[in-house]
This record gives C-alpha cells, structure tokens and sequence, in this order.
C-alpha cells in the first residue's frame, strides 16, 4: 500500500511539485484566503442593495458595468478561485484554500443578506453552498494545471472549457460575449494558466469545443 502511494506521488510531482513552505505562512495562506471570502462576500452584498444615484462619480460606474450583476454571477468567483489554487503551496492546501474562500464568501453573504437585507437566501443559496462543498477537488485540480505535461494541459483544457461556458452566451451555433467584464476574467484566467503559447492555443481552442456541454449545465444562466 505504502509502496503504491509513494508511486502515486512521484506521478503526480512530476506534474507538479509541492512548494516548501513553513507552518506559519501556510496558516497565513488560509487566513488569507478565508478573510478575502469573507470581505467579497460582504462587498457583493453590499452592491446588491446599493441604491444607486447618478450624481455621484462612482455609483455611475457601478451602474454602468453592473458589478451588482457581475458579482452575483459566478464567473469572477471561479477566477478568484483559480487565483488562489495556483498560487498555494501544493495541490493539499489549494484545495483547503479554495474552500474556505468559498465558506467564508457564502457565510459573509448569506448573514448579511439576513441581518441587513432582511430576508434569508436559503434557497439561492444551496448552490454556493453546493460549489463550497465540491471545491476542494477542483481547487487541486487548478493547482496542478499550472504544471507539466499531458495531464496539467487537459486540466487547463477543462478550466478553460468552463471559463468560454460562464464568461460567453454559447449555443448549438453561436458564441456571443456577456458584457467587457466577462471578457476580461476570460483573458484573466487564460493568462494565469498560460505556460507556453502552444499549450495555450489548444487550451483555447479545446476549451471552446468543450464549452456547450458544460454550458448546458451551467446554474447562473
């Protein structure tokens, strides 16, 4: 048994291998990631129940870009997520990262939304809730897509998949762009995964062909 882990971890380091790092910044890492859930999740709602006066500067570029609608749709969520799963340690703590920034979101949220909004999401929320639960997985996952090789390339084939489904209006035979936004987290997101631009062309041109199924069961259509 010993002896099929240890292989199984050399596989997976020669994708990726884990970055040294101290208890304490691992810990800090966590916080971090925890406390920027928390801040967006308060800040999303807060934009939700902005009410908006053209007079002044600021609250005209909130209406002009509708951030209150771009941060209710799942997009700039997935890249903050892919953000922090690349950048950590090791596929281990990308994916306890990835989570408790998507706990710390939909609790900052969710209690917000009760105390000051004065109603209670239960519903809507079950799926930020569901995306919480799952994340871990997929938070290794982005991590090791950052890596070398065949398998690193078909994870960023599947990540970019997802990005063409949530920042474009795909079907059967027509892609159309949501707004500039989205098309800013899409080359975003293409941008962090980039390792050379051979792999980014397949990882394009892949990912777009992936898109309509992972569209169909996209839940923030």
């Amino acid at each position: 048994m010993t002896q099929n882990k240890t292989k199984l971890t050399d596989k997976l380091e020669k994708i990726r291998k884990p970055r040294p790092i101290s208890a304490g910044r691992a810990a800090a890492g966590t916080v971090i990631s925890a406390f920027t859930g928390v801040l967006l999740g308060v800040s999303a709602k807060w934009l939700d129940d902005l009410a908006l006066d053209s007079d002044i500067w600021w609250h005209r570029i909130v209406e002009r870009f509708n951030l209150s609608a771009f941060f209710s749709d799942i997009a700039v969520w997935l890249l903050i997520a892919l953000v922090i799963a690349v950048i950590s340690a090791s596929a281990k703590r990308a994916a306890l990262n990835v989570f408790v920034f998507f706990a710390g979101m939909c609790a900052a949220y969710h209690i917000w939304t009760i105390v000051f909004s004065g109603f209670d999401p239960g519903t809507y929320m079950l799926i930020w809730y569901g995306i919480t639960l799952v994340s871990p997985l997929p938070g290794a996952l982005c991590w090791y897509a950052r890596g070398n090789g065949y398998a690193a390339a078909v994870i960023s084939c599947l990540i970019m998949a997802v990005f063409w489904a949530v920042c474009f209006n795909i079907g059967l035979v027509y892609i159309g762009l949501k707004d500039v936004l989205s098309l800013l987290v899409f080359i975003a997101a293409a941008a962090i995964l980039h390792k050379s631009w051979k792999r980014t062309a397949v990882m394009l041109a892949a990912g777009a062909v992936l898109a309509l199924p992972v569209s169909v069961v996209n839940p923030f259509k």
